[in-house]
């Protein structure tokens, strides 16, 4: 049988893969948005938008289509899509990998602030910070809403929908961006504190830098662990080895 490989995307580890899989003669390649993002950009091979119907309707699906592997390259904080995908190949038996580009990591002259969740980095920033660039996604404001105290500029990809901090400034905008131009974001909203899930990667790195530089505090919100037995590959390189189907 000819190989299928579904890929949970939203990422541009998954567009890389699709890219990658789909030059490859015999190998078709479907992937799948959650479609939360209205403009996704292009990607090789089938694209289907929308949920499964949770595990089993992801197992179903994978069985009706002759799914041969399964890559779930959600966000690293897509933490109910992985764990749908986790039952979902144990249902079905089909081979599975999660792709998660690494983690973020302090260096130097940072001024990081672990927490485990939102609801924790909203617990924390009144005693750090008034003015919030906050950067962890238009989904999950509520958390931030009752800071009515606090001055927030908001950046996503798409309008965030309320509740929202009674006095807050979106901006929309998608990455990549630069360091100078993070850095003159920050000091023309003359913010104090930056707040980021650790998303990795370099497409959003940038800020960070900036607030180094700056030498600003930033509450870095972090990953929910992984489903019991489940390991991670950090590139594309990884994926193809874990499904025997060799380097890039």
């Amino acid at each position: 049988m000819s190989p299928h490989v579904l890929i949970l995307g939203g990422t541009a580890e998954a567009r890389a893969l699709a890219g990658v899989l789909s030059a490859r003669p015999g190998v078709r390649v479907t992937t799948s948005l959650a479609g939360r993002v209205a403009r996704p950009g292009a990607l090789d091979g089938d694209v289907r938008v929308g949920g499964f119907g949770g595990a089993e309707g992801l197992a179903g699906w994978l069985l009706r289509e002759k799914v041969t592997a399964l890559v779930d390259a959600t966000h690293p904080f897509a933490e109910s899509i992985t764990a749908n995908a986790a039952r979902a190949a144990a249902l079905t038996g089909v081979p599975a990998v999660v792709l998660r580009r690494p983690g973020w990591r302090p260096g130097p002259g940072d001024r990081w602030h672990p927490v485990p969740s939102l609801d924790a980095a909203a617990d924390l920033l009144p005693r750090v910070g008034r003015r919030v660039f906050l950067t962890t996604g238009r989904l999950g404001l509520a958390a931030f809403a009752h800071l009515a105290a606090l001055h927030f500029v908001v950046r996503s990809v798409d309008p965030p929908e309320p509740p929202l901090p009674p006095d807050t400034h979106v901006l929309l905008a998608r990455g990549p961006f630069t360091v100078p131009g993070e850095t003159a974001l920050l000091r023309e909203h003359r913010v104090d504190v930056l707040v980021t899930k650790d998303s990795g990667g370099a497409a959003t790195a940038a800020k960070l830098t900036a607030a180094r530089d700056l030498g600003l505090p930033v509450v870095v919100v972090g990953r929910p662990p992984l489903p019991e037995g489940v390991t991670a590959v950090p590139d594309v390189e990884g994926v193809l080895e874990r499904l025997g189907l060799g380097g890039s």
